[in-house]
């Protein structure tokens, strides 16, 4: 169905139930401007006070956006303007903000793991467990690396009444197409409350998944994106727990998260099919998929300390992802020698990587009247400890071990200039002592044909010690136009780290400059000659950050029943980092990417919410390196996989506490490169019944039509085609008590 139509026809549904809904007037809402995020400055701010885009995302959406979905990327790409579509997985791999990486953290803790890159993040948290998701887009360093695009901090539920509350929920989901082999079930319990001055949050938690199916009705691969595995046959566990202690003006913090999570696929996939599929002939060999992987952090806060508030974090991450195994193909154009010419892939094919990252941080934020009356300064410093390895299921190492050390210092500024004028401005200087040990990458094979390859024995890897430093810098406005409406702008610069163990695990094979040091004669089919050395030195590889520049400049407003926002940006960097899924390899160069974002919602009676979400995103790089962008050097798709998202939303509230919620998701695709991703338009249906103490039933129907589609992001990780979601009915019952 045309997305007009389908926009008209949603519209005049809505419009048609006001005289069966309640009549009562719904109370008023706190102005948007007035929440109050924590994630823009590292200290509580209003919204209103901010020189940048922020989307706060509180508990109630969690809870009625969903439409049965746990996954925090899917509700995130259709609530955030400027957040890639879901690729319906368990990785994020593509799933960019504005074209770049995103910074994912939970309780201001970052869950990125930066010397080795892994996306698979933001399916692993655990949704029950949240209250709030602030989002703040646009490049930043206040919290470090990884956020030339976005920031995404998740805030953890915690006990607030007297008295214990415990709450059940429990799932079951399935595929239209075949309910019997796709339903599958879910469930959570949290128990929280508050002994005087103790409060408490337990949560257990469990999932699986079984068969997929796309909207044709075709059973899914279970690694259609190749080593990302997919959303089916998975089961999945989370315990988070959550203590807090409050003495006048102290209050401490200790919480603990575990996420395990298994994938057993049945079949390898067949990446030569249009669209990808599970290879019917292959049965799986592998290990499974899994994530294993262990939070614990600490937090202080003294409001009464003689500076101004003081709060002290201390974290330990224990980071544990196992890929799925694979095989050699056209698509996975790489892979480790089994020492079988007949049958080359090693068994082991399937890798662990391994991340303990500790770390300590302080913030004081101190209010300087001297300055200015209502200026506050925050200030503080940050250690990160980070080691690193990735070896295969059998132990052998693949990547050179790491660890690095950092330390960071930051201050940012907030000056009232007048009642209608306040200026931000701040800087941040990290340095970097990075630890690169010497390893023997195994020896691997290189698809060239159905029936040829090309083998490159083992090679000896030198390493070395590193120094490097970033410095960044923001600078932004907020001028009130009225009471009610205001615009800003703003200079910032993120910067994210090289994939050191990305770089290492390709060693002697990325650049031909690089094949021909270690193999001399051995590649003469590359114009190479001379005695093979078997060994490479990345002694002098001078690891810098990628610097990404922002300007940003934007209007949002609340006016009651109406509220919105809007803004556009342009983000530029001379060392953007861009991954060719043809040769494997990646490459830095200059690179420009822009966009426009808004969002406006606005209740049409005291019953009815109508809204809509949009984002359009371009970018160009240097591709041919000289020195230049040129008119046609588009970005590739893994980096901008969809260039224009539109979701337009309505509610309605019916008498005896019945909702319903419709969803319109329309998705451009991009055709500005070899491989052209199509446009989709879906429908996504919800309702739910409060019925008070006895609980809340609540139904949602995703991709009500059962459209057929090619998912834009999943399809751009390795430039095959890969289908999305069919229709999923999801039946949830919540109680409290």
């Amino acid at each position: 169905m045309h997305f007009k139509t389908l926009a008209l026809t949603t519209t005049a549904l809505i419009a048609a139930f006001p005289a069966m809904a309640q009549d009562e007037a719904a109370p008023k809402a706190a102005s948007t401007l007035d929440k109050i995020v924590i994630t823009a400055g590292r200290s509580e701010s209003e919204v209103g006070t901010l020189a940048q885009s922020v989307v706060v995302i509180d508990r109630a959406q969690i809870e009625d956006g969903n439409f049965g979905s746990t996954d925090a990327a899917d509700l995130i790409a259709r609530m955030v303007p400027g957040f890639a579509p879901s690729n319906q997985t368990l990785s994020g791999a593509s799933e960019t903000f504005r074209g770049r990486d995103v910074l994912i953290m939970v309780d201001g803790v970052p869950r990125n793991t930066p010397l080795r890159d892994n996306s698979r993040i933001l399916s692993m948290i655990d949704l029950s467990t949240v209250e709030r998701i602030e989002v703040v887009n646009g490049a930043s360093s206040l919290y470090g690396a990884g956020a030339t695009g976005g920031t995404i901090n998740f805030i953890t539920k915690r006990g607030a009444e007297e008295g214990i509350r415990t709450t059940i929920t429990t799932q079951a989901s399935a595929y239209t197409q075949d309910v019997g082999n796709s339903i599958a079930p879910s469930v959570s319990a949290n128990v929280e409350g508050r002994i005087r001055q103790f409060d408490y949050f337990f949560s257990l938690s469990g999932d699986m998944t079984r068969k997929a199916y796309d909207g044709r009705g075709k059973e899914m691969a279970s690694d259609a994106m190749l080593g990302q595995g997919g959303a089916d046959r998975t089961k999945q566990g989370n315990l988070f727990t959550g203590l807090g202690y409050e003495n006048e003006s102290r209050r401490f913090d200790l919480s603990f998260d575990w996420t395990y999570l298994e994938q057993n696929p049945d079949w390898l996939t067949n990446y030569t099919t249009t669209p990808v599929s599970p290879d019917f002939q292959s049965p799986y060999t592998g290990d499974p998929l899994k994530e294993d992987s262990k939070y614990l952090t600490g937090k202080f806060t003294e409001n009464d300390f003689v500076l101004g508030k003081l709060a002290v974090t201390a974290f330990y991450n224990s980071i544990e992802k196992t890929s799925p195994f694979n095989t050699l193909s056209a698509v996975n154009s790489i892979v480790y020698y089994s020492g079988n010419r007949a049958s080359p892939t090693s068994p082991y094919n399937q890798s662990v990587l391994k991340s303990d990252r500790a770390g300590i941080n302080a913030t004081v934020n101190s209010p300087v009247d001297w300055l200015r009356q209502g200026a506050n300064l925050t200030w503080g410093l940050d250690y990160t400890y980070d080691q690193t390895t990735q070896e295969l299921t059998d132990g052998t190492t693949v990547i050179s071990p790491m660890t690095q050390n950092q330390i960071g210092a930051f201050a940012q500024l907030e000056l009232p200039v007048t009642d209608r004028l306040t200026l931000q401005g701040g800087a941040r200087f990290d340095q970097f002592y990075l630890d690169v040990k010497n390893f023997n990458r195994p020896a691997a094979v290189q698809y060239r044909s159905p029936t040829a390859y090309t083998l490159w024995p083992a090679i000896n890897v030198r390493g070395g010690s590193f120094e490097y430093n970033s410095p960044t810098y923001n600078i932004g406005a907020v001028f009130d136009l009225t009471q009610e409406a205001q615009a800003f702008a703003n200079f910032s610069q993120g910067y994210s780290l090289t994939d050191i163990g990305g770089f290492t695990r390709r060693a002697g094979v990325n650049s031909i400059g690089e094949i021909c040091a270690a193999y001399g004669a051995l590649a003469r089919a590359f114009g190479c000659s001379g005695t093979p050395s078997l060994a490479i030195s990345y002694a002098s590889i001078a690891p810098k950050p990628q610097l990404v520049n922002t300007y940003e400049g934007g209007l949002r407003g609340d006016w009651g029943r109406f509220r919105g926002a809007a803004s556009a940006y342009v983000s530029a960097s001379d060392d953007g980092v861009s991954y060719n899924v043809t040769t494997n390899q990646v490459s830095q160069q200059k690179e420009r990417i822009w966009g426009v974002e808004a969002s406006a919602e606005a209740d049409i009676w005291d019953n009815v919410t109508l809204g809509t979400v949009f984002s359009y995103v371009e970018g160009k790089y240097d591709a041919n390196g000289n020195g230049r962008i040129d008119g046609g050097e588009y970005m590739p798709n893994n980096r901008i996989p969809n260039n224009v998202k539109l979701n337009v939303y309505g509610e309605v509230k019916f008498m005896y506490d019945i909702m319903a919620r419709a969803e319109i998701e329309h998705l451009s695709g991009r055709k500005e490169t070899s491989q052209r991703l199509p446009q989709v338009t879906l429908l996504h249906l919800g309702m739910s019944k409060d019925m008070g103490k006895a609980g809340k039933l609540s139904l949602g129907v995703r991709n009500v039509l059962d459209t057929y589609y090619v998912n834009p992001v999943a399809s751009a990780v390795r430039g095959a085609e890969v289908p999305g979601l069919g229709r999923t009915v999801a039946l949830t019952y919540r109680v409290s008590f």
